[in-house]
């Protein structure tokens, strides 16, 4: 090979390596434009009803079985019906919490969150669904400690009937730094040593990735480590929590696949605000770049 063949050959591996890294990673959501792409169903998909608020809860249920998956977070029982009426599940209920910041780590609070999960648990269970969602609270110069102790004493108070209704009251972590100032449960290691506390399979932590790589980041590690008291997930893009396709920071298909790793089966649900025009596509894109 002469001298110019030579130049020929290292500018065409020069030029190929350029075009590789120049092309979007294995993961871009344009590999998912097509939307007649049958769902693996490895992960049991969800969607937040809240980040959809433009659609009718009947719109986007038509949207969820149009993409393939059939479960819409967060949803109280005065619109339970429109979830039967299109075979969807109500893969996590709400309806009982005060609010994010009036929570469990508050005494105060505990007469009526009591008298809110006595009342709303046996209805999760009637309906079918098993799924029920609390919060700590603020924690308003409360420690650590304090917190703990009043969150296992007013939850022991209703996890027995929890127990009895097959009803999983799962605490979500947030976090603090962004979205949430002063929230108490804002770490996993403050929700696992509730979970131990409490040592019930009827409480268990929904893990929101987008909140805990803001907080803590380790994802697939703390995942890992941790399973056993994870009982749902949510999504979103960091930072900005929107779209979880190439534009934000976290590889969701590697994060998918640790989870299944774990022998998880229950649900994942994307709670990405959608930033783009197209939001059906977004939520679309979402579900198959999860659905390992």
């Amino acid at each position: 090979m002469n001298f110019s063949d030579r130049r020929r050959s290292v500018l065409k591996k020069l030029l190929t390596g350029t075009l590789a890294l120049a092309s979007p990673p294995f993961w871009s959501s344009s590999i998912y434009a097509n939307h007649n792409t049958q769902l693996n169903h490895n992960i049991n998909h969800s969607v937040c009803r809240w980040t959809f608020n433009q659609l009718s809860l009947d719109e986007l249920c038509l949207l969820a079985k149009d993409v393939g998956f059939e479960a819409i977070d967060l949803v109280g029982p005065s619109e339970w019906n429109v979830l039967k009426r299109h075979g969807i599940n109500s893969s996590m209920c709400n309806g009982a919490e005060i609010n994010l910041e009036k929570g469990w780590n508050n005494k105060i609070y505990h007469k009526q969150l009591i008298e809110n999960y006595s009342e709303m648990i046996p209805l999760v269970a009637k309906s079918g669904y098993k799924n029920l969602i609390c919060f700590s609270g603020s924690r308003g110069g409360m420690d650590d400690e304090t917190g703990l102790k009043n969150c296992t004493e007013g939850l022991k108070q209703v996890l027995s009937l929890a127990e009895k209704s097959g009803v999983i009251i799962h605490m979500e972590l947030l976090n603090s730094k962004v979205d949430h100032p002063d929230h108490m449960c804002d770490n996993t290691p403050w929700g696992v040593e509730l979970c131990k506390r409490l040592d019930s399979e009827n409480f268990k932590l929904l893990y929101d990735i987008y909140h805990m790589q803001i907080s803590e980041g380790d994802i697939i590690h703390t995942i890992k480590g941790n399973h056993q008291y994870i009982g749902h997930y949510h999504t979103a893009g960091v930072p900005g929590r929107h779209e979880i396709d190439s534009s934000q920071e976290l590889n969701y298909p590697a994060i998918m696949k640790a989870i299944l790793e774990t022998g998880f089966n229950g649900y994942v649900a994307q709670e990405f605000k959608p930033a783009k025009v197209d939001k059906k596509a977004s939520l679309r894109e979402a579900i198959h770049l999860c659905d390992i």
